[in-house]
Protein backbone atom coordinates (compact mmCIF):
# COMPACT_ATOMS: atom_id res chain seq x y z
CA UNK A 1 0.00 0.00 0.00
CA UNK A 2 2.75 2.46 0.88
CA UNK A 3 6.52 2.54 0.89
CA UNK A 4 6.41 4.78 3.94
CA UNK A 5 6.72 3.50 7.49
CA UNK A 6 3.67 4.13 9.66
CA UNK A 7 4.54 4.56 13.34
CA UNK A 8 2.09 3.93 16.17
CA UNK A 9 3.16 5.31 19.53
CA UNK A 10 2.34 2.62 22.14
CA UNK A 11 1.55 5.16 24.86
CA UNK A 12 -1.12 6.89 22.72
CA UNK A 13 -4.67 5.75 22.01
CA UNK A 14 -4.81 3.48 18.95
CA UNK A 15 -5.26 5.51 15.78
CA UNK A 16 -8.46 4.96 13.81
CA UNK A 17 -8.47 6.38 10.29
CA UNK A 18 -5.11 8.11 10.70
CA UNK A 19 -1.49 7.44 11.68
CA UNK A 20 0.31 8.91 14.67
CA UNK A 21 3.39 9.44 12.52
CA UNK A 22 4.71 8.54 9.09
CA UNK A 23 8.39 8.20 8.24
CA UNK A 24 8.63 9.03 4.54
CA UNK A 25 10.65 6.85 2.20
CA UNK A 26 13.24 8.64 0.05
CA UNK A 27 11.77 10.53 -2.89
CA UNK A 28 10.47 13.86 -4.15
CA UNK A 29 8.15 15.75 -1.81
CA UNK A 30 4.88 16.90 -3.36
CA UNK A 31 2.91 19.59 -1.55
CA UNK A 32 -0.71 19.49 -2.69
CA UNK A 33 -2.69 22.71 -2.71
CA UNK A 34 -6.03 22.83 -0.95
CA UNK A 35 -8.79 21.07 -2.86
CA UNK A 36 -12.46 21.74 -2.35
CA UNK A 37 -15.49 20.29 -4.12
CA UNK A 38 -14.83 22.33 -7.26
CA UNK A 39 -15.83 20.78 -10.55
CA UNK A 40 -13.89 21.43 -13.76
CA UNK A 41 -15.67 24.78 -14.23
CA UNK A 42 -14.68 26.00 -10.77
CA UNK A 43 -18.17 25.65 -9.28
CA UNK A 44 -18.60 24.04 -5.87
CA UNK A 45 -20.76 20.91 -6.18
CA UNK A 46 -22.50 18.87 -3.50
CA UNK A 47 -24.77 20.00 -0.70
CA UNK A 48 -23.64 17.61 2.04
CA UNK A 49 -20.34 17.07 3.79
CA UNK A 50 -20.06 13.60 2.23
CA UNK A 51 -20.81 14.81 -1.30
CA UNK A 52 -18.24 17.60 -1.00
CA UNK A 53 -15.66 15.27 0.57
CA UNK A 54 -16.08 12.87 -2.35
CA UNK A 55 -15.32 15.58 -4.91
CA UNK A 56 -12.51 17.18 -2.88
CA UNK A 57 -10.80 13.81 -2.30
CA UNK A 58 -11.05 13.04 -6.01
CA UNK A 59 -9.45 16.41 -6.74
CA UNK A 60 -6.58 15.64 -4.33
CA UNK A 61 -5.94 12.32 -6.10
CA UNK A 62 -6.10 14.01 -9.52
CA UNK A 63 -3.52 16.63 -8.46
CA UNK A 64 -1.33 13.94 -6.91
CA UNK A 65 -1.44 11.78 -10.04
CA UNK A 66 -0.63 14.82 -12.19
CA UNK A 67 2.53 15.16 -10.07
CA UNK A 68 3.44 11.50 -10.64
CA UNK A 69 2.12 10.10 -7.37
CA UNK A 70 -0.53 7.71 -6.10
CA UNK A 71 -2.65 7.79 -2.92
CA UNK A 72 -0.23 5.44 -1.13
CA UNK A 73 2.44 8.16 -1.47
CA UNK A 74 0.56 10.51 0.89
CA UNK A 75 2.34 11.08 4.19
CA UNK A 76 -0.08 13.64 5.61
CA UNK A 77 -3.53 15.07 4.94
CA UNK A 78 -5.06 18.13 6.53
CA UNK A 79 -8.85 18.43 6.50
CA UNK A 80 -10.43 21.86 6.97
CA UNK A 81 -14.19 21.99 7.63
CA UNK A 82 -16.60 24.79 8.35
CA UNK A 83 -18.69 22.54 10.63
CA UNK A 84 -16.88 19.96 12.76
CA UNK A 85 -20.15 18.56 14.13
CA UNK A 86 -21.42 17.94 10.57
CA UNK A 87 -18.13 16.20 9.71
CA UNK A 88 -18.42 13.94 12.76
CA UNK A 89 -22.07 13.21 11.95
CA UNK A 90 -21.04 12.14 8.42
CA UNK A 91 -18.26 9.76 9.50
CA UNK A 92 -20.22 6.65 8.50
CA UNK A 93 -20.49 8.05 4.97
CA UNK A 94 -16.95 9.44 4.89
CA UNK A 95 -15.18 6.13 5.66
CA UNK A 96 -16.25 4.43 2.41
CA UNK A 97 -15.46 7.60 0.47
CA UNK A 98 -11.96 7.72 1.98
CA UNK A 99 -11.39 4.12 0.90
CA UNK A 100 -12.79 4.88 -2.59
CA UNK A 101 -10.10 7.52 -3.16
CA UNK A 102 -7.22 6.58 -0.85
CA UNK A 103 -7.73 2.87 -0.21
CA UNK A 104 -6.90 1.64 3.27
CA UNK A 105 -3.89 3.95 3.42
CA UNK A 106 -4.14 6.21 6.46
CA UNK A 107 -1.39 8.84 6.63
CA UNK A 108 -0.95 11.38 9.40
CA UNK A 109 -4.28 13.26 9.36
CA UNK A 110 -5.54 16.36 11.16
CA UNK A 111 -9.00 17.94 11.18
CA UNK A 112 -9.35 21.71 11.57
CA UNK A 113 -12.58 23.59 12.19
CA UNK A 114 -12.47 26.92 10.38
CA UNK A 115 -14.87 29.85 10.15
CA UNK A 116 -14.99 29.82 6.36
CA UNK A 117 -13.17 28.71 3.23
CA UNK A 118 -12.32 30.78 0.14
CA UNK A 119 -15.46 29.64 -1.70
CA UNK A 120 -18.48 30.46 0.49
CA UNK A 121 -20.29 27.28 -0.66
CA UNK A 122 -17.36 25.03 0.29
CA UNK A 123 -17.77 23.03 3.50
CA UNK A 124 -14.50 21.11 3.27
CA UNK A 125 -10.99 21.53 1.90
CA UNK A 126 -8.25 18.90 1.81
CA UNK A 127 -4.49 19.52 1.63
CA UNK A 128 -1.80 16.89 1.53
CA UNK A 129 1.87 16.12 1.38
CA UNK A 130 3.17 13.12 -0.52
CA UNK A 131 6.62 11.66 -1.09
CA UNK A 132 6.86 10.13 -4.56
Amino acid sequence: MTRHRVVTAPELAPPVGFAHAVVAAPGATVHLGGQTAQDSTGAIVGTTMAEQFDVAAGNVVAALRAAGGEPGDLVSVQIFVTDVAAYKAALDELGPLWRKHFGRHYPAVALFGVVELFDPEAMIELMGVAVV
